[in-house]
């Protein structure tokens, strides 16, 4: 019998209805598979406690701990559900893994912030290299889901797993995601197969790379794809996980995890019809170390801008082009002259993620373009 053959029937497809932290309470006895009946199955030598993987739950907040808010139909309060309660009404989570969920916050994702990425990642690599966990499981929340998968994929070492996971519908929703995602997220923090591959994202049935994921509809359960690669891996209530590519051959770069937060300011422009160099020299006012140009097409902005960016570039400011379109890559000198402005391309990276990538090079010291675009193309 495989772990999957045991996932319950309720959570093949569909989530689990979750009405309140009550009834949640109250709901476990009956949800959680009970120690006698647990007993049975290891009796008939289906699974062992002792061969299960340990796996470490970080609850950050988010949909997934969202609880219905009166003002208006379908409102939520994100956060409000702890991760110990959303780990015990999951039902059948005993016999994938030995669990302990640990809170490291309790907020919407819209408020993620350095501080909280800084815990993840030292609570991470302290699980890691203590040997405290077989892989580690973060539930978060998506509207910053892809940011926080990016920045811990480039600091955290080793290659145990860490899968990051959440929810469109909130926790009290009638057809609540969460709890599906979250077993499956576990599923695959279990799996052997998932070493070496970074930091992942589990949502949907699909497993996602952490530099290729991005949410792109603002309510759709089909929210995350994964645009210039498709997802890369399955878990599929019948056939189990099912990964497309080996691990072989996979390159991640890893940079040191600065000493204290905050990592240095880059602010990223939004290129838009009729702009001008204001926003660009505001963001140079308020100490912008770098500027992450969200651009037109192939990474590129109106005249007015571009000069702006070059003067900013001669005065040190990082400058990368990105892109506002969601898929493609930006192109070394093709519209622009980057070498003649000392500007870096993002490639497939999205601004956003661009963004923490020109975070975490500034703050361990590159600054050279040069060095700055290898880094941008490491992994290809």
């Amino acid at each position: 019998m495989t772990k999957d053959t045991l996932r319950p029937a309720s959570l093949r497809r569909s989530a689990l209805p979750m009405l309140s932290v009550p009834v949640i309470a109250l709901a476990i006895s009956s949800m959680v598979i009970s120690t006698t009946a647990y007993a049975e199955e290891t009796a008939k030598g289906t699974t062992t406690a002792a061969n299960l993987p340990r796996i470490l739950v970080l609850a950050t907040g988010g949909t997934i701990a969202g609880q219905a808010d009166p003002r208006a139909t379908g409102a939520y309060k994100s956060g409000q559900i702890t991760g110990e309660q959303l780990v015990q009404s999951v039902p059948g989570l005993d016999k994938v893994a030995k669990l302990n969920a640990e809170q490291i916050s309790a907020i919407g994702s819209q408020d993620m912030n350095d501080k909280v990425w800084f815990a993840l990642a030292q609570r991470i690599q302290q699980a890691f290299d203590k040997n405290e966990a077989d892989g580690v499981v973060i539930t978060h929340g998506t509207d910053t889901l892809e940011e926080t998968a990016f920045f811990l994929d480039n600091v955290v070492k080793g290659d145990k797993p860490v899968v990051i996971v959440g929810s469109m519908r909130p926790a009290t929703a009638v057809s609540a995601d969460g709890p599906g995602n979250l077993y499956e997220a576990i599923q695959v923090a279990s799996d052997p197969r998932s070493r070496g591959r970074g930091v992942m994202a589990v949502l949907n049935d699909k497993i996602e790379a952490a530099r290729s994921i991005t949410k792109t509809n603002t309510t759709s359960i089909e929210t995350f794809v994964s645009p210039n690669g498709g997802p890369i891996g399955y878990v599929d209530s019948a056939g189990g996980i099912r990964f497309m590519a080996q691990t072989s051959g996979l390159k991640r770069a890893n940079y040191a995890l600065p000493a204290s937060d905050p990592l240095p300011r880059v602010e990223i422009i939004y290129s838009h019809a009729n702009m001008d160099a204001i926003p660009i020299e505001d963001a140079i006012s308020h100490g912008a170390k770098g500027i992450v140009l969200a651009g037109v097409g192939d990474g590129n902005t109106s005249k007015q801008a571009l000069e702006a960016l070059e003067a900013a570039a001669k005065k040190g400011v990082i400058v990368v082009r990105s892109s506002r379109v969601r898929s493609g890559f930006v192109t070394r000198n093709v519209e622009v002259d980057d070498d003649k402005n000392g500007f870096v391309v993002s490639e497939d990276l999205n601004p956003q993620k661009a963004r923490v990538l020109t975070q975490l090079l500034i703050a361990s010291g590159v600054t050279a373009p040069a060095e700055l675009q290898r880094a941008f193309t490491a992994t290809w």
